[in-house]
């Protein structure tokens, strides 16, 4: 992986004629944000002088201290594989931190705030971080205003393909467009769902793993428009059909560099480490939820019947509960949360999902039983036998385990639990006040 210095990044800007860079950053709900710049600016951005007005953006500051810097990677550099309309020069980007004008780094960023955590990770003897995501998307046709329908681009499923799985060509554009971004990618299939697709890509650390998640959600959305597409990362948008999901794979290692959950000596090839951050997981499983489930509509996916979890419970070959363990080991042995959905904040999600295992590590929480049975087909009665309890239900739920957990709202800080908590809770109550067509059909001509 090439090591970018300003030096190369200014010279490989006029050698590949880029003449607009985009300084991104992800704001609390989880969108990207940009302040693009023309090459002329681009050294000033380099050397961190380029400001932008955060009173703009959803829960960062107030009007009164409006002013933030942002604050470049140099090795988030890259030039993407489409040309400026006018002109033909080329666009790049480069993935921001954000400061304060204290030159302090800004505590409603979610890309510093993981970081944040990460160092409390590393203070507990661990070196690094990966996540491999496994994220999920629909395709539906554009009508001729250029607007999205709820026409699906096709009627395939599991692993179909063309004439079936009539999105095939637009899923091939989409990773020779990663590819080229230096994705490495490792499966796209059809999903479940009728229009429902899905594109892995090898794990990274913690932070660059995220910056992918976001710059895959730009990709997708932007190749799909060249076919006359919409891509949307909505975790339910059709009822009766699978939601789709955002599975994280985690792993973490230790400071000779070796994964920190493997340990042939056991049974199961598990260490103490593996079974304590389950463990954790496990505990802090619905005050999490508000942050890996984040919207109304997350919900409807958070059913049964349909493949997502419902259930609080972990196994090694199971696939109804929340956390499976894949069989891979070694260096490959990992714990796959499976509730986190596509409209999450990836640094925020991962935040809580660090700090909810290493409270697991910290504390030697041992996990309950693994369960390896099909919970759907568990009774009630057994289901509380075993110990196996329910994930939220609704955001409200959700919100309020999530404001419950002093451990949780530190792993996001007070200012960035504060605004989510806010924004969140109103936007359950504008939920609330809805009338719904179901409502209407269901009630309307029957009182």
């Amino acid at each position: 992986m090439t090591k970018w210095t300003k030096d190369r990044i200014i010279a490989d800007a006029h050698e590949n004629n880029v003449h607009f860079i985009r300084l991104m950053f992800t704001d609390i709900r989880g969108t990207i944000k940009n302040v693009e710049i023309p090459l002329t600016q681009l050294e000033k951005a380099l050397e961190n002088n380029m400001t932008f007005d955060g009173s703009s953006i959803e829960g960062f500051v107030r009007i009164e201290e409006s002013d933030m810097y942002l604050i470049p990677d140099y090795d988030s550099w890259m030039i993407f594989n489409w040309d400026v309309p006018s002109d033909g020069g080329r666009i790049a980007c480069l993935i921001c931190d954000v400061d304060t004008t204290r030159r302090e780094p800004f505590l409603g960023d979610p890309r510093g705030n993981l970081r944040r955590v990460l160092d409390k990770m590393e203070d507990l003897g661990f070196s690094s971080f990966n996540l491999g995501p496994e994220p999920e998307f629909f395709l539906l046709k554009l009508d001729e205003d250029g607007r999205p329908t709820m026409d699906l681009n096709d009627d395939g499923g599991y692993f179909d393909f063309a004439p079936t799985d009539l999105g095939e060509n637009c899923r091939r554009d989409i990773v020779l467009e990663l590819e080229r971004l230096d994705f490495e990618i490792e499966a796209s299939h059809h999903e479940v769902a009728p229009g429902q697709h899905e594109i892995d890509w090898k794990y990274n650390d913690a932070i660059r793993a995220c910056d992918k998640i976001q710059l895959f959600k730009l990709i997708v959305k932007t190749v799909a428009r060249r076919h006359n597409l919409y891509a949307t990362f909505m975790p339910k948008p059709i009822y009766g059909e699978s939601g789709s999901g955002m599975h994280f794979n985690v792993s973490l290692f230790d400071k000779d560099g070796k994964n920190a959950f493997y340990d042939e000596s056991t049974p199961d090839q598990l260490s103490k480490n593996a079974h304590y951050f389950i463990g954790g997981l496990i505990k802090h499983a619905s005050a999490y939820t508000a942050i890996c489930n984040p919207l109304v509509n997350s919900y409807k996916r958070l059913v049964e019947g349909y493949e997502a979890p419902v259930y609080i419970a972990w196994s090694e070959r199971n696939r109804s509960p929340l956390i499976r363990i894949p069989s891979s080991r070694g260096n490959s042995t990992r714990v796959e949360l499976r509730s986190v959905d596509p409209s999450a904040n990836p640094y925020l999600a991962l935040a809580v999902i660090l700090q909810a295992g290493l409270d697991g590590i910290e504390n030697k929480i041992e996990p309950p039983m693994p369960i390896d049975r099909n919970i759907y087909t568990m009774t009630p009665e057994e289901r509380m036998a075993e110990g196996v309890f329910d994930l939220p239900s609704s955001l409200s739920e959700a919100i309020a385990e999530f404001e419950a957990s002093p451990i949780m709202r530190d792993a996001l800080g007070p200012h960035i639990s504060g605004n989510f908590i806010a924004e969140k809770t109103m936007e359950f109550e504008s939920y609330k006040k809805q009338v719904t067509q179901w409502e209407l059909n269901k009630y309307l001509m029957m009182y």
